[in-house]
């Protein structure tokens, strides 16, 4: 009996030594924000988490976040910029180098472009294209090869419910988003079957810094000449006034996502997202339209 104990001990000690390979993900635009967030979110939920911001110079509130959830061991923090298009392809091999794979991708890096969009120059509007729509393509395509290697992995789109509905004085940043959505939607139903699952965060109104530091204004936007002075100083006040929630909320999801095996396509966050999108499908467009401008006082 004490040999065959022996044996079995010696059967089983391999097994109580043996872990799962550490899960990888690597987020964008993580020095605030949902990015922020995600990255402690995932790293507490396993993943070696590649957190990436356009300047390291901004990576003390997550280095902050880490150490207090103590998770500071499982982030690896590492410059990038994601519409300097030509090094995309050699950051990411370079994250497969060190760290032996890709589970996970979140395209989270964006900004907003604010302004009646009579007011937007050209060039500000491709600006914003730059980094919320091409940003994310240009990640995604350097990431595929190596997930379609693995024949496995997840593409998580941080979005908008702006990607779904036009929005007032943030149609830049709202045609962006429907650019990404669109794309998006094809790209999953083009890898779906070679087991890289793309999915679609869609959040509403949440506190974060696009609102504030990620915000910028159209050059002509607040200049008395604009035609549009008086409404978007209107529209300003009643934006900053308008109730944000909480953005853990939105992080939970992700790293939800992230580990479902069978992500959906779409995951609308947020009470007021979830309502405009129901008032949208459900009234007619003209109904649509008189209450948008009879709120937003556009007259």
């Amino acid at each position: 009996m004490i040999r065959l104990a022996a044996v079995f001990a010696s059967v089983l000690q391999p097994l109580r030594t043996y872990s799962m390979p550490e899960k990888i993900a690597l987020i964008t635009g993580s020095s605030s924000g949902f990015g922020l967030l995600t990255s402690i979110e995932l790293a507490k939920a396993g993943f070696k988490v590649v957190a990436t911001m356009r300047d390291l110079g901004r990576r003390e509130r997550l280095d902050q976040a880490a150490s207090a959830a103590g998770v500071a061991v499982q982030l690896d923090i590492r410059a990038l910029d994601v519409t300097d298009f030509d090094s995309l392809p050699g950051f990411v091999d370079a994250v497969v180098r060190d760290h032996g794979c890709l589970d996970v991708l979140v395209n989270n890096a964006g900004f907003a472009v604010a302004g009646f969009l009579e007011d937007i120059k050209l060039e500000e509007l491709r600006r914003q294209f730059e980094t919320n729509f091409f940003g994310a393509v240009a990640m995604t395509k350097a990431a595929l090869p190596t997930m379609r290697r693995q024949h496995s992995g997840h593409i998580i789109m941080v979005s908008s419910i702006g990607g779904l509905l036009g929005t007032v004085t943030i149609g830049s940043y709202s045609a962006s988003k429907h650019a990404l959505e669109g794309w998006s939607e094809s790209l999953r139903l083009e890898t779906n079957s070679l087991g890289i699952k793309v999915v679609l965060v869609e959040p509403g109104s949440f506190q974060t810094d696009i609102w504030t530091r990620g915000a910028m204004l159209g050059d002509q936007v607040t200049k008395e000449t604009s035609p549009n002075i008086q409404r978007m100083l209107r529209m300003r006040d009643l934006i900053q006034a308008l109730p944000k929630s909480d953005p853990m909320e939105v992080a939970r999801k992700i790293a939800a996502i992230a580990q479902d095996p069978n992500p959906k396509l779409r995951y609308v966050v947020g009470r007021d997202a979830k309502i405009q999108l129901a008032l949208k499908r459900i009234l007619p467009w003209k109904w649509h339209e008189k209450i948008v401008a009879k709120y937003l006082k556009l007259d």
